[in-house]
């Protein structure tokens, strides 16, 4: 069997084994996102082994170099789980018009840099105080800075709460969130392997992310405007769905080749594209897609969780202290962002934050590979990493169970059709037919 058949057969449980068990987390009123990271826990190389390791076919293939058949099939696995989360971004993009971000932006600027600041100076202070060198501090403040969005926005989806006022605040906060946390990894990993930071690379970074962002949200949202309604004479089978396409993974390639996250070029694409004509058209005919890549990451994100770390009774000391630094952290700044808005909307915007998921294994991979980080702290990541994906989910369904839907009153739902409305007659010359 080569690497194509066990790339393959992997695939085939993985997603059988999501479908099955979210529906099953379903029917017990939990997130279906729930089932898909613990599915694959189970799943992966640490308990079962069923996805993620090569067979003996696979090891001839590579001459019998396990590592290099293992890193082969993790580097497969991470491209597939990538693709699902871009896709998750794009359409939670889809859902959020640029005018309901600049309406959270002070909020969302307010929790996006306190998100940052916050969990990383306490989670450099903790092990400060533990005795840890310097470096490998940096490296857990790092750790604790980036939330994985991905696993909120799908939360927030599936209860179909993705167009509330504190989901918009999130995604917002989220892509200030991100930059930020890139650039800060950009520094402690060049102190790590230069022993000093690079101003020059460092700037060169943020103004290509802010530049970037900016450039797309402004331009792109100008040129969907205009030329959108056109998107049905170009001469392609299915013509808004493949150029919507193209538009994602263009801007999702861009990003990730600027230095930032390729999910935040999805994320802009989706945005922009929601200025579409072909809005929901643009859903409904990507529907499938989503449904079939979006589990992946999830099953995947799993399998990179050791649990037997679990195990060691010190390696969980100090990964609670960590947890419920990055925990706090995270709140705090949700907190100080939505103050005014009422406690519950607080709590679900720090909670919304909450999440590490795959990008605190990313972080923790990096200063391993780097030596910087010990195989103690890593599992500790590792372990803080889970939790915070794990308790975000339930802790947003039970902070939204009491409130009813979101209903826009009759004043905004006549300026939302008035906007729209506008929109259609400057696009072509006419209003669409009622």
């Amino acid at each position: 069997m080569n690497t194509v058949a066990v790339v393959l057969l992997d695939l085939f449980i993985m997603f059988t084994a999501a479908r099955v068990v979210g529906a099953l987390f379903e029917r017990l009123k939990q997130p279906a996102v729930i089932g898909e990271l613990l599915v694959g826990v189970v799943l992966g190389p640490y308990v079962l082994g069923w996805v993620g390791v090569p067979n003996a076919a696979m090891l001839e293939q590579f001459h019998g170099d396990r590592a290099l058949a293992e890193e082969v099939l993790h580097s497969i696995h991470h491209v597939i789980a990538e693709l699902g989360v871009i896709i998750l971004l794009y359409f939670v993009g889809l859902e959020t018009r640029l005018a309901d971000i600049l309406r959270v932006g002070a909020r969302a600027s307010i929790i996006g840099v306190t998100g940052v600041v916050l969990p990383f100076v306490l989670g450099f202070g903790v092990s400060a105080l533990l005795g840890y060198p310097a470096l490998e501090g940096m490296f857990i403040g790092t750790a604790l800075v980036a939330t994985s969005v991905g696993i909120t926005a799908r939360v927030l989806r599936d209860m179909g709460r993705a167009t509330s006022t504190e989901a918009r605040i999130i995604l917002g906060a989220a892509v200030i969130d991100d930059i930020l946390a890139m650039v800060l990894l950009a520094v402690v990993s060049g102190m790590s392997t230069h022993g000093g930071i690079d101003a020059g690379s460092i700037a060169l970074l943020v103004l290509q992310a802010v530049g970037f962002t900016v450039f797309v949200v402004l331009i792109g949202s100008i040129g969907v405007r205009r030329y959108s309604a056109h998107l049905d004479s170009i001469p392609i089978r299915n013509s808004p769905f493949v150029i919507s396409m193209i538009i994602m993974l263009g801007l999702a390639a861009l990003a990730a080749n600027i230095g930032i996250a390729a999910i935040i070029g999805a994320f802009l694409a989706g945005m922009i594209l929601a200025e579409a004509r072909e809005h929901y058209h643009l859903e409904s005919t990507s529907m499938s897609v989503y449904e079939l890549l979006v589990p992946f990451f999830f099953v995947i994100t799993g399998t990179q969780v050791d649990p037997r770390v679990f195990l060691d009774s010190n390696i969980i000391g100090l990964a609670a202290v960590i947890t419920l630094v990055a925990v706090a952290g995270k709140l705090v700044a949700g907190a100080l962002g939505g103050w005014g808005m009422g406690g519950r909307s607080m709590a679900i915007v720090g909670v919304g934050m909450v999440p590490r998921g795959e990008v605190g294994l990313i972080v923790a991979g990096i200063g391993r590979s780097m030596g910087a980080m010990p195989g103690d702290i890593f599992s500790v990541i590792v372990v803080m990493s889970l939790v915070t994906t794990l308790i975000a989910p339930p802790l947003l369904k039970t902070l939204y169970a009491v409130r009813p839907p979101p209903t826009a009153p009759v004043e905004e739902v006549g300026v939302e059709v008035e906007d729209r409305l506008e929109e259609y007659a400057a696009q072509d010359g006419r209003l669409p037919e009622m």
